[in-house]
């Protein structure tokens, strides 16, 4: 085994290279995969309605699960793929598996009655209708007489 000398320590050759790899010790690595899994959201609310898109591509629609329990919403989907080829020399098999699940809390200003859902294009929509009562009034001035 050759040894090599790095910082006055004896390191066994090829091994400095693996120590070195910021990306291993970095205190954020957990973070940087979960950054893969989790699909991007975009949150909008405008006066009559909240929008929630998620960037979900390479699903379909019977993929997905959407839950409302107590004004928690929660949107998960599964996929789970296989691929199975025989010959007279070999079997293959291949399979993946990818999911994920968020949840948002609602606020009890919306009308959980008419929740709507898309999936179009890689992308998940969901429409959140607030309530006529506790819809934004547009700006008004009163005047003193």
């Amino acid at each position: 085994m050759t040894l090599i000398k790095t910082n006055g320590n004896l390191i066994p050759f090829g091994m400095d290279n693996f120590f070195a790899n910021d990306d291993f010790f970095d205190n954020k690595w957990l973070e940087k995969k979960l950054k893969h899994t989790l699909p991007a959201v975009n949150i909008k609310e405008n006066k009559n309605e909240f929008n929630i898109e998620f960037a979900s591509p390479g699903f379909a629609k019977k993929d997905f699960k959407i839950d409302l329990d107590e004004n928690v919403l929660t949107i998960s989907a599964e996929k789970e793929k296989e691929k199975n080829e025989e010959n007279d020399n070999f079997t293959r098999k291949e399979f993946s598996y990818n999911s994920f699940s968020r949840s948002f809390t609602l606020p009890q200003s919306v009308n959980t009655d008419k929740i709507d859902a898309k999936y179009n294009d890689g992308i998940l929509k969901l429409s959140i209708p607030k309530m006529e009562e506790t819809k934004l009034l547009p700006k008004k001035e009163i005047k003193v007489v």
